[in-house]
């Protein structure tokens, strides 16, 4: 089984055991949502966002944190999540950017899909489109989102260079990448990154954050910023690896402080215009 294979299978599941009431996976983990203690995926949403939402939006919710609460969404913009899930972070970006906008969530995954399209219903919210596709290959046409949003899930492709050309190829001119992330920071440990299963957990497919910087620039970006807004600690690591195998104790001075969610920020230069606005190297 290759990433994108295991990573649809572990999403659909979690899509799955939301519409059984099982709640869902933390980021990958096994812990249903009421008792889930996982440092990445806990607390990121008041009530006050998700208290008029669908429950099963917030339910599905496997982010490491909330970019609708950074980024800066205007009314009348077009936004785009990529991995959108549940629906949780495009129903919050519809409501910001009001009738006269558009929110846009993609995944690869049927059962999120199925599902998102229920909660879009559910919260009668009119300006949502939910598309399938990969964010390696997103569906939509150059210069025509003001915003991409993630939530966790850039991590998990196993092709982040096309990721990132593919989010500066739709972007508008002047446009904002703004995504939460999951990065490192400093040498990891082998023995995790080559984890299927971390992978798929939102840990072993994390960049460091000067590499991902290197490859925002590279894909034509700039204004690029990367703000730590978790930094977890051994306790954190024990939490979401002690149940895959690995021993903690044995790498904690090199699992120490190296995982963090970040939010990550990016502008596509105003300057581009078509047809010559395309990312360094692009053809």
């Amino acid at each position: 089984m290759d990433i994108k294979e295991a990573v649809q299978e572990k999403y659909g599941e979690a899509a799955l055991r939301v519409r059984l009431g099982a709640g869902s996976s933390c980021c990958g983990g096994a812990a249903a949502l009421e008792s889930c203690c996982d440092p990445i995926t806990s607390n990121l949403y008041d009530n006050r966002q998700t208290g008029s939402l669908p429950e099963d939006a917030v339910l599905a919710s496997l982010g490491c944190g909330n970019p609708t609460a950074l980024a800066a969404l205007k009314p009348g913009e077009t936004v785009l999540d990529l991995g959108s899930g549940g629906g949780i972070d495009v129903l919050l970006s519809a409501r910001r950017v009001g009738p006269a906008g558009k929110a846009y969530g993609l995944d690869m995954t049927d059962e999120m899909l199925s599902l998102a399209r229920d909660n879009q219903r559910k919260a009668g919210a009119e300006n949502v489109e939910f598309l399938k596709g990969e964010i390696e290959n997103i569906p939509l046409p150059d210069n025509s989102v003001d915003v991409i949003i993630s939530n966790c899930v850039i991590n998990l492709s196993g092709d982040k260079d096309r990721v990132l050309r593919e989010a500066f190829r739709v972007l508008k001119p002047g446009g904002r990448f703004a995504v939460s992330d999951v990065v490192t920071h400093g040498e990891v440990p082998p023995d995790v990154r080559n984890n299927m299963l971390l992978w798929v957990g939102c840990i072993a497919g994390a960049l460091d954050d000067g590499e991902y910087a290197v490859k925002l620039a590279k894909a034509g970006f700039d204004g690029i910023d990367i703000e730590p807004t978790r930094v977890y600690n051994i306790e954190d690591a024990r939490t979401f690896l002690g149940g895959q195998g690995v021993d903690v104790d044995a790498i904690a001075r090199q699992v120490e402080g190296k995982f963090m969610s970040a939010f990550i920020r990016a502008t596509k230069p105003a300057s581009c215009c078509d047809p010559g606005c395309c990312a360094p190297g692009s053809v």
